[in-house]
């Protein structure tokens, strides 16, 4: 996640992660650069960021959208609360699916404040690249059809220090059950094995 779903606040438009400190920006700039490569052979395509959270993921998806103009669409958005990262990869799959397929795909989004559903639909069109970042993002579904997909990790410490550093308390108290979601994701889709690409931020 960009910061783990942030507590309290209505989500609306994606907000930039805390600066990354430690990372190997050699291999940061190689994905970059390859993703960069294969939006421009492919201007409809999807590139798709998984991580734990605190790792880079939104950094990552903003540099590649920095240079080539592309969307980006957060799972952040539509987390359902803190309890909802499988029900996000559900949403992500039906996103990028329909993408690949030339179909609108459209999404809600969590408001964190009330914890309901935002009434407005979001609409991803399919004659425009797309990045899609967060945990849960990269599942076997989202991985065929991904023009590329990166997994990026860090060293727990540092990623923790920094999510809570973006978020404060609101996401401490949810951390450990939030690290267990992850886990139980990367137990049944085993995303660092579908990407073409992972890095490691620390």
């Amino acid at each position: 996640m960009r910061r783990g779903p942030r507590a309290g606040a209505r989500r609306e438009e994606p907000q930039e992660e805390a600066a990354l400190t430690g990372v190997d920006e050699a291999a940061l700039d190689g994905i970059v650069d390859a993703a960069v490569l294969a939006l421009r052979a492919d201007p409809r395509g999807r590139i798709v960021i998984d991580g734990r959270s605190g790792a880079g993921k939104t950094t990552l998806a903003h540099r590649i959208a920095a240079v080539v103009g592309v969307r980006v669409v957060s799972l952040d958005e539509f987390y359902p609360g803190w309890d909802g990262l499988a029900e996000a990869t559900h949403i992500t799959e039906r996103i990028v699916t329909s993408h690949a397929a030339g179909r609108i795909a459209t999404y809600r989004r969590w408001d964190w404040e009330r914890d309901v559903w935002l009434p407005q639909e979001h609409a991803v069109q399919p004659d425009a690249a797309l990045v899609i970042e967060g945990c849960g993002a990269l599942s076997r579904t989202t991985a065929e059809p991904a023009t590329l997909s990166i997994w990026i990790d860090g060293d727990e410490t540092a990623r923790r220090e920094r999510a809570l550093r973006r978020d404060g308390d609101g996401f401490r108290r949810h951390w450990d059950a939030w690290a267990a979601q992850e886990n139980a994701h990367i137990r049944a889709h085993d995303p660092q094995s579908l990407a073409a690409y992972a890095a490691v931020t620390i």
